[in-house]
Parts: structure tokens; C-alpha cells; sequence
């Protein structure tokens, strides 16, 4: 028999109601507080973007590049409350920009479900690898640096790019070259790599539609050293400039190489030169090398001039075009976050809805939605003068 039982009924029904109301004073109530506490925990899990692209290897400076844009537009994007009010971060995989290494960082990306859209990789090649696996996978892959005219067309409504084509840039180059500058006679030197080639392609054929004749043609691997015996070719050809379809270091060696033969002849180069780091690697010998852009870090127009103020405050440097383009793409998908949602198929859906999205290169940016990728580029022609790059002049250097 237990202690309620040996009591009078009318203090029975009263020990009871005690001590139901005394445990029903023991459970916490669900208070707003206590439903918010996994809300507010699930609302503050980052929002992760992947990113494919050189750490290491003989592109590592693009990838360090990259991370600086990156970095700068996550402070402002984090700073006024990130995506959907969830913090914006990107997990990035070395891929040493080599086909086969991109494959597997898409394997792992496309795993991993908390990565919502995939950024790179650097080159076309390594990215258009890849492409198959995003698109299986149902994760945009937004290849920002991919000039390759068939990039976007192997991975369906997956593959995306706010770079201009090199069925773009090369013949404006060409323009520029033949119709600017007046060089006629053309000793070109071209990475060995598929966008190497590409680009020489095109460029090519449009200079020769100019009237210009292609005297001499190198192609060499990004690991060479010494060019003296190409140059030599290259100076009997009797050109009246040299064209460089080329990344920051081995031009920078190429130009040392040819102003220590004794070549004095106008250069012409890719806007993959346009770097700080090209004027570091190869000093006085890239005094009044010519090349041309989409970008100017000296540009005065506001949206420029608060950006780059803000990366030279922040890494005391100058921002090369590669650390703005990531600034932008960044920026663009905060954007495409915003409107679709932070998941795959939300970014996937809002990629065709975005419009006149604030640009640093672009101004505003666009898509044409049958190419899935920006539209109306332009171009600035540039020259090195008193060891920067600066707005050409317009001056033609005639055969030297």
C-alpha cells in the first residue's frame, strides 16, 4: 500500500492535483526562444561554393590570384549578412589546373552535398574535363576564366562563364595589332596547350583576313626556360613584331630573353599578361610591351576605383584582371544565391534570371542564355609605360 492510499479521499485528490501540477511545473514550456535556438543554429551553417583550380604547379599564381578576389567579396557580401542570411564560403581543391585532377575534385565536389555550385576550373581543358561529371551530378559548374568557344557546350544547362571567348578576344587582339599598332609581319610565340593553340588559330586567320603575314611560329611547353634559339628563328623571319599568346611568367622570360639578344621589336601579348606579377618577373625588359583587356586597375569609373582602392588596402598590391574576375563571379553568384535559393538546382534555376548584375569588369553583366555566357565584352588596348599598365596612346611604333 502506498503513502497516497492510507490518506482521506479529499486530501488524495488534493496530494494529486499537487503533484501533477508540481510535474507539470518541472517541463520546460516551448517557448519562441527554445523553437528559434535550431533555427538560428541552421540559418548560421555556411552557404559552401566549390572551387577547382592551380594551388601549386606552374599556374599556383592564378589560384593565389583568385583567392584575394574571392576573399574581398566575401568580406563585403558576409559583412551586410551573406546569402539568404547564411555566411558565404568556398572549400578550394588544388587541381594544378590538370585534366586529370579536375576530374577527380568534380568527383568529390558533386559528393558533397553541401556544395551548391562549382567555380574553374583555370584552364579550358581542365574544366571541359570535367564537365560531364557536373552535369551528371546536377551542379553548375561556372568556369569564370574559360575562353575555350566550346566550353559552355559540353555540359548542357550546367556549364556557365562570364569570360569572353577566345573567338573574341583573339581576333581583337588581331585588330589591334594589324589596324592599331601597324605591324604587318608577325613572329608569334604560343603556349603548346589547347588554349595555346586555340588562340594562335584565331588570331591567326584574322590577322592574315588584315592583310598581316605570320613570318614565324613557336610553340613551346610552360615549362621552358630558355627561348634563345626560338628567338633567333623567330629575329631571321626579319618580323616587325612579336606576339605572345602567353600567361604572366614565361612571357615575362620570353621578352628578358629577347631584349638580352638585341631584339628591340614592338611586343604584342595576350591580356593573360596583364598582371603586376608580369611586370615583377621580367622589370625594364617589359618597358612598352603592348597588350589588351578588359580591365584596367587605374580605370577612375566609381565601381572600379572603390574596388581596387579596397584590394590595395587590404593586400597593399595592385589587383590583376584574374583577382577581380573571381571579385565579380563571387558577387555574380550572391546574386544567383539571392534569387534561387541556396541549393543546386535554386542556383541552376536563377543562372538564366540574372540581369544587370553589378560588375567591376563588365559594369553590369548579362548572359546570352543560348552560349550561357556574358555578352557584349569590351576591350581596352594597353601599353607598359614607366613600369605599369597604362591606356595606349594610340601612337603606332612602325617596324624597328
Amino acid at each position: 500500500m502506498n503513502f497516497l492510499s492510507k490518506l482521506p479521499n479529499p486530501m488524495r485528490l488534493l496530494s494529486v492535483g499537487a503533484l501533477i501540477w508540481l510535474l507539470a511545473a518541472c517541463v520546460v514550456p516551448a517557448t519562441p526562444a527554445a523553437e528559434e535556438g535550431p533555427a538560428e543554429n541552421a540559418a548560421a551553417e555556411p552557404i559552401y561554393i566549390g572551387v577547382s583550380g592551380p594551388l601549386t604547379g606552374q599556374n599556383a599564381r592564378y589560384g593565389e590570384q583568385w583567392k584575394k578576389g574571392f576573399d574581398l567579396a566575401l568580406e563585403a557580401i558576409n559583412g551586410a549578412g551573406g546569402g539568404n542570411g547564411r555566411p558565404l564560403e568556398y572549400i578550394f581543391e588544388d587541381s594544378q589546373s590538370d585534366p586529370t585532377q579536375s576530374v577527380v575534385v568534380a568527383q568529390k565536389f558533386v559528393a558533397d552535398p553541401r556544395i551548391i555550385v562549382e567555380l574553374g576550373d583555370f584552364s579550358s581543358g581542365a574544366s571541359m574535363a570535367a564537365s560531364p561529371i557536373y552535369q551528371r551530378g546536377g551542379l553548375v559548374q561556372f568556369g569564370f576564366t574559360n575562353s575555350h568557344p566550346d566550353f559552355t557546350k559540353g555540359g548542357g544547362t550546367y556549364s556557365w562563364s562570364e569570360s569572353v571567348t577566345q573567338a573574341q578576344a583573339a581576333p581583337a587582339l588581331a585588330d589591334f595589332t594589324v589596324t592599331g599598332l601597324g605591324l604587318k609581319k608577325l613572329a608569334v610565340f604560343h603556349l603548346n596547350t589547347d588554349w595555346g593553340k586555340t588562340t594562335y588559330d584565331l588570331y591567326a586567320a584574322r590577322a592574315q583576313e588584315l592583310g598581316a603575314e605570320i613570318v614565324a611560329t613557336e610553340a613551346y611547353l610552360a615549362d621552358e626556360k630558355d627561348f634563345r634559339s626560338a628567338l633567333t628563328k623567330a629575329r631571321d623571319a626579319n618580323p616587325d613584331g612579336i606576339v605572345l599568346i602567353a600567361y604572366q611568367a614565361d612571357g615575362a622570360l620570353i621578352v628578358q630573353q629577347l631584349r638580352q639578344a638585341g631584339i628591340e621589336l614592338p611586343v604584342v601579348g595576350t591580356g593573360s599578361l596583364l598582371s603586376p606579377d608580369f611586370l615583377k618577373l621580367g622589370g625594364d625588359a617589359v618597358e612598352g610591351v603592348y597588350t589588351e583587356s578588359q580591365f584596367l586597375p587605374s580605370d577612375p569609373r566609381p565601381q572600379v576605383k572603390t574596388v581596387v582602392d579596397a584590394y590595395v588596402a587590404k593586400y597593399n598590391e595592385t589587383p590583376d584582371f584574374f583577382a577581380i574576375h573571381a571579385y565579380d563571379t563571387i558577387q555574380l553568384i550572391a546574386k544567383a544565391i539571392e534569387i534561387g535559393g541556396p541549393t543546386r538546382q535554386g542556383v541552376h534555376d536563377a543562372l538564366p534570371q540574372l540581369k544587370d548584375v553589378p560588375s567591376v569588369i563588365y559594369g553590369t553583366a548579362n548572359f546570352d542564355l543560348e552560349t550561357q555566357r556574358v555578352i557584349d565584352p569590351t576591350f581596352v588596348q594597353l601599353q607598359v609605360v614607366g613600369g605599369e599598365f597604362v591606356l595606349w596612346d594610340g601612337s603606332q611604333p612602325g617596324a624597328q
